[in-house]
């Protein structure tokens, strides 16, 4: 046959000849199965296998039958019991205390019963005093024109409003507020809250949610969302360091979340704030809140900021979609004590130059040192060396505080949920100065203070 006409036969593929030659290597008990069956397949590749393979492999086919074959979990071993059995039970059991013990001497059970205005003097439990003690900042808490401006709302309006903000509960002097706390602090828009305390912790949740890290930059290093910060600290009377805080911001990619109650109304050329103080541009913050109990001498609180900030609130502000909204009258009076600070930025320079006053006066007191910026209006005595026991402490001071109350002096004790405060402050006297005090007033409360600590603690 010519050689191009040669037919060759089929070659077995490479595949096969190797498994032909496997078998070879096999017992002959399975030999005589066919060399392509796949059970011989897989019991070449176990004979070929390293063993350590093997024992991996038999360890994970126990541990997949043990899970397929044992329970998550066992069942409790239980009795059933009888009727009385359970009566009797229920009988021995006993509640733990709905709230823990709490002494009848705590201060927060008993009160300082004032009578009339807390304004520049005060009446408490029957004695006149000079007030320094309510954040009465700006003397506005008694002012004719702030009277009579909350008088003529109340004519037109009545007491209260009996409505959240967005069920029949916004008035135009609410509009006319915010409106007018926008323009004072050169943002674009501005919302108002009914109570002060609300406004932040209405304000923080709105823009956080789980996940996201809020953090006080006196307490922690490095931040990844929220930066909340007081322009002054109303525990320790010292103010932020704004300006290093905004370089954190842009550096970390943060949002700055500033807290003015303390220092709204006092620092700055006309009272903005801490921004004002530091020179700080207003757009790098992100929101600003604050009380209007305190320079304002009404109710309630606001934010300021962008206006797409401070719309979200509109819709997710607990305090302000939930709670009725702010009485009329309270805000008429907020929009007068702002006319009076327009009208007489000078204020806050006198108000500066009282607190320096007092303070220098205060300095040397044996036994307490003075805690807090010269500037601040509200400020601490705190005890040169503790006893070692909080409780004593806190009575050495109150000691001191009744010897001044004995001499016109009205001071008081800071205050603090205990539990709650991640770092509490040493027990401590709050000093507050306000415009209204005399040169002499300042003067006969730093005598009467030293005084009070050199008879208390020598």
């Amino acid at each position: 046959m010519p050689e191009s006409e040669c037919v060759q036969c089929p070659r077995e593929s490479p595949e096969r000849e190797t498994l032909q030659g496997s078998l070879g290597q096999l017992p002959p008990s399975i030999q005589p199965f066919p060399a392509d069956w796949p059970l011989l397949r897989f019991l070449i590749s176990l004979y070929r296998a390293p063993a350590y393979h093997l024992i991996l492999e038999g360890i994970l086919i126990l541990w997949i039958i043990r899970l397929l074959f044992s329970k998550t979990y066992k069942l409790q071993e239980r009795s059933d019991l009888t009727a009385k059995e359970k009566e009797e039970l229920i009988e021995e059991w006993q509640p733990e205390p709905l709230v823990p013990p709490v002494s009848k001497d705590h201060p927060a059970l008993n009160y300082n019963i004032v009578s009339g205005p807390p304004g520049h003097r005060i009446v408490v439990n029957g004695k006149e005093c000079v007030n320094f003690a309510s954040f009465n900042f700006l003397g506005l808490l008694d002012n004719a024109r702030i009277k009579e401006a909350a008088l003529a709302s109340l004519r037109k309006y009545g007491v209260g409003t009996c409505g959240p903000r967005g069920f029949y509960g916004t008035f135009d002097v609410h509009l006319e507020l915010e409106e007018r706390l926008a323009k004072f602090m050169k943002t674009e828009e501005a919302i108002i809250y009914s109570y002060g305390f609300a406004t932040m912790a209405s304000a923080i949740p709105a823009y956080s949610k789980r996940g996201d890290i809020v953090f006080n930059p006196r307490k922690a290093r490095v931040t990844r969302r929220f930066i909340v910060v007081e322009g002054l600290y109303m525990n320790t009377g010292s103010v932020c360091p704004l300006p290093e805080l905004v370089k954190l911001k842009y550096k970390y990619k943060a949002r700055i979340f500033l807290e003015e109650s303390l220092s709204f109304g006092v620092l700055g050329e006309h009272g903005r704030g801490v921004t004002e103080h530091f020179g700080i541009n207003i757009d790098d913050i992100d929101l600003i809140s604050a009380n209007m109990e305190n320079s304002l001498a009404s109710i309630g609180g606001f934010c300021c900021g962008r206006t797409f900030v401070i719309d979200h609130q509109r819709l997710s502000g607990q305090g302000y979609c939930f709670s009725a909204s702010l009485p009329p009258l309270l805000a008429a009076a907020a929009i007068e004590a702002l006319n009076i600070m327009e009208e007489n930025p000078d204020i806050f320079q006198v108000l500066k130059m009282k607190c320096r006053q007092i303070h220098k006066a205060l300095q040397g007191t044996q036994g307490l040192r003075v805690v807090g910026e010269a500037f601040s209006p509200a400020f601490h005595l705190q005890l040169e060396e503790s006893s070692g026991s909080r409780e004593k402490d806190i009575q050495l001071l109150q000691r001191i505080v009744d010897q001044c109350m004995n001499r016109n002096i009205a001071l008081t004790q800071a205050r603090y949920l205990e539990r709650e405060e991640k770092s509490l402050p040493p027990p401590s006297i709050r000093i507050v100065v306000t415009v209204e005090q005399t040169d002499e007033e300042l003067a006969q409360a730093a005598s009467t203070i030293k005084e009070a600590a050199q008879a208390v603690l020598h």
